[in-house]
């Protein structure tokens, strides 16, 4: 099959170096913006290498294209992919506007493209354990699920990348939420509505750094999510679902599911009562080329083999990624007007504490002021 890839960025270049040593896939060329990008790969890869996205459609007649671009670029360029007859596997998120990716949805079905979009935790072996024994009924009725994500990504202030820019990435919320969202579809369904959000701006300007809120589902159960881009306490992203069930709970992360089980079920019978712990490591098949973790060849495996059947309704399609975008929707909408909170800036000299101290105190003092006045 011959692939085209647009972004050479860090995603761009991972997805780079597992398409280029899958047996299936010729990579036929590289768009990308930067010049330097471009004169390296073309000096050590011989891949044929592009400024313009348009061009290199045109020029290299690919049978399918990764887009791995900011997120404000996913809808112009899996669109111009699509009516080129290019299957498409999109980055994450896939849209930052819910119309966008309804008019992309209706384009890659009627013309029976294979679209997929990289949510890589549903290739991890205990999250689809998690989805496993959730499906099966083990747990009973269904009535809470929690999805959390937490990592070290924007630390301090400084000058923002395209993520930390609303209307590029869109912070937080729709680059880091997504992961959790998703994983909350994939395991326990996709909530009905959102409310008591909360979300602050830790570090950032523009956007969000953490967000917490409550999910509803049309059957009573509840949900919730709890996401922290600004959390050091954690080397890299963790994410973790956790669902209670009348008969037990299940809770998986990327290393683990553990199951509770007050009684056994016939569906299960390999569980039994009391605790049970799946390790992802039990639970991942071995991939052709490790980079990063299993689940991200795997995924680019499994969109090669959908273009291979023909598969339209396999895992991660543009209409599940879809649902995660309107979940997305929701919790802006529901979020309070106003300006987000100004970041607490650490003193440049002094103790740290006291001066954290002192910008509350300050803080207390003009909100009184403001209120006499």
């Amino acid at each position: 099959m011959r692939l085209a890839v647009v972004g050479a960025g860090k995603m761009g270049l991972s997805h780079l170096a597992i398409l280029r040593s899958h047996p299936d896939l010729d990579v036929v060329g590289v768009c990308d913006s930067v010049g330097y990008v471009r004169d390296i790969l073309t000096k050590y890869t011989g891949l044929t290498c592009y400024d313009d996205f348009d061009r290199m459609l045109v020029e290299t007649n690919a049978d399918a294209v990764v887009v791995a671009v900011p997120s404000k670029l996913h809808a112009p360029m899996v669109q111009k992919a699509l009516m080129r007859g290019a299957h498409v596997f999109c980055e994450k998120p896939f849209v930052l506007d819910v119309s966008d990716g309804e008019r992309l949805v209706a384009l890659a079905e009627s013309n029976r493209l294979v679209n997929q979009v990289g949510y890589h935790c549903r290739f991890v072996g205990a999250f689809q354990e998690a989805e496993r024994i959730v499906a099966s009924g083990a747990l009973g009725r269904v009535h809470h699920v929690r999805a959390e994500a937490y990592g070290p990504v924007v630390l301090r202030e400084k000058g923002s990348t395209w993520r930390g820019v609303k209307a590029e990435g869109g912070g937080a919320l729709y680059d880091y939420a997504c992961h959790a969202i998703d994983l909350m579809n994939f395991i326990a369904g996709v909530p009905d509505s959102v409310d008591g959000v909360v979300r602050h701006s830790v570090f950032s300007r523009d956007v969000d750094d953490e967000i917490y809120c409550v999910m509803r589902y049309a059957d009573g159960a509840s949900g919730q999510l709890s996401v922290n881009w600004s959390d050091e306490s954690f080397r890299k992203m963790s994410t973790k679902v956790s669902v209670w069930g009348t008969n037990g709970r299940i809770v998986a992360d990327r290393q683990e599911c553990q199951i509770y089980l007050r009684e056994t079920h016939p569906q299960l019978p390999e569980f039994g009562k009391g605790w049970t712990i799946r390790y992802t490591t039990d639970l991942t098949e071995e991939v052709w080329y490790y980079l990063r973790g299993e689940e991200y060849s795997a995924q680019i495996d499994y969109f090669a083999q959908s273009v291979k059947k023909n598969r339209l309704n396999g895992e991660n399609t543009f209409r599940s990624a879809l649902d995660v975008d309107r979940v997305v929707n929701m919790i802006a909408g529901a979020a309070p007007s106003g300006r987000p909170a100004t970041p607490l800036r650490p003193a440049t000299n002094g103790s740290p504490r006291g001066s954290f101290r002192r910008q509350i105190h300050a803080r207390i003092r003009r909100l009184a002021t403001s209120r006499a006045s």
